[in-house]
């Protein structure tokens, strides 16, 4: 794992787990130490057959599971709030991104810099990313493990996360929620760079000969599987915006359709 998010998260798993091992351990060897102490074959425990109640049992094996369940609570809902996926991460301005899910691939928009990639993701280490996430087609779920979190993308609706990588190199991404026949193969590569090779990037996707405009994104649009990486030198200004107007739109015309009829 790489990145403050990722760090936050993999430190609580390890937190949970040592706290969880205090309950544990001791659990595992009484369990062993009772079974040794008081076996049939001549067990040194003794038979008390009238003993029915021990206030010091029951304050021990109730007691200390729900102080247990109290601290895991706290260190929970503490990071819930710290961690929340729209919350902007403190640094450098952030690299606004856009991703829309499509069947079955990832398409990525720079409105800043007015380039478009399919299933490649590129930003520089150490600068904040923040997200703009929506879909064109069924539920999908956005996630790069190795940078941690994962968010819903749904047609009519905008979702974000922000994000962030500490070190340089090539990470995968994916859909997490299963989405069809491609499923498998929706994933795409995730770029941390130095700043002088993603601004060698950027120049590269600009000098695609693709734009994005209507006629590619109906192509780019169409169901594939393992599609491959492609670049968008222009996109049209809002059109993340624009793509989920249109589905707000559609419900807003059935609405207004069945209304009518209804009258």
């Amino acid at each position: 794992m790489t990145g403050p998010i990722a760090d936050a998260v993999d430190a609580l798993m390890w937190q949970a787990f040592g706290l969880m091992l205090v309950i544990v351990v001791p659990v595992i060897a009484l369990t062993l130490f009772i079974a040794w102490r008081y076996r049939a074959s001549g067990g040194s425990g003794t038979h008390q057959p009238d003993w029915d109640h021990s206030r010091a049992v029951e304050i021990t094996v109730w007691g200390i599971p729900v102080l247990m369940i109290a601290i895991l609570a706290t260190w929970v809902w503490e990071k819930t709030h710290a961690l929340d996926p729209y919350k902007v991460l403190p640094g450098a301005k952030p690299l606004q991104i856009e991703a829309i899910a499509l069947d079955w691939k990832w398409l990525f928009i720079y409105p800043e810099l007015n380039i478009g990639t399919v299933n490649e993701l590129a930003f520089p280490v150490g600068q904040p990313v923040t997200f703009r996430i929506t879909s064109e087609v069924a539920m999908n779920s956005f996630m790069i493990p190795a940078l941690g979190g994962q968010i819903y993308a749904m047609a009519g609706m905008e979702t974000k996360l922000n994000l962030q990588a500490n070190e340089t190199g090539t990470m995968q991404g994916r859909n997490m929620q299963f989405s069809g026949d491609g499923f498998a193969g929706q994933t795409f590569e995730a770029l941390s760079m130095s700043q002088d090779d993603f601004e060698a990037w950027v120049s590269k996707v600009q000098d695609s000969d693709t734009p994005l405009d209507h006629a590619t994104f109906a192509e780019v649009r169409k169901p594939s599987v393992d599609a491959p990486v492609r670049y968008f030198s222009t996109v049209p200004p809002d059109f993340f915006s624009k793509r989920v107007a249109h589905f707000m739109g559609m419900e807003h015309e059935m609405m207004h359709g069945t209304k009518a009829a209804n009258e």
